[in-house]
């Protein structure tokens, strides 16, 4: 059996594949709850709002960075590019697991600036 790190580096790469219906019928409690601040309530809705940026931003590119896991959550930082040309943002999406399914799901993001001095970030 996968542990919850894999579960949640497996949902999110295939979202990023564009394969969101197989990502939420494998790993996500339709019963649950996301605390995405611009979708409506519910994972069908936010299902249907990745379907939509999948069409919109075909070749996105998804790197994780870390994974952490405590009990039953994990969190998943990582740098995503809508196009291969932009700085991209800076994602944490963190989950909290069930039975082995995403039954809470919560996300953020930092836009990386063109011009940013710190001279620590690699981006």
């Amino acid at each position: 059996m996968k542990d919850q790190k894999q579960l949640a580096r497996d949902f999110l790469k295939l979202v990023i594949a564009d394969k969101i219906d197989e990502a939420y019928q494998k790993y996500v409690d339709m019963k649950g709850k996301h605390h995405n601040v611009f979708f409506l309530a519910g994972f069908s809705e936010l299902q249907k709002a990745m379907k939509d940026n999948g069409l919109q931003f075909p070749n996105k590119i998804f790197e994780i960075k870390n994974i952490l896991n405590d009990n039953d959550l994990v969190a998943v930082h990582s740098h995503l590019r809508f196009k291969p040309e932009d700085k991209g943002m800076i994602t944490i999406h963190l989950f909290r697991f069930k039975n082995n399914k995403i039954i809470e799901m919560w996300d953020c993001g930092q836009i990386i600036p063109e011009h940013s001095p710190n001279k620590d970030c690699p981006f």
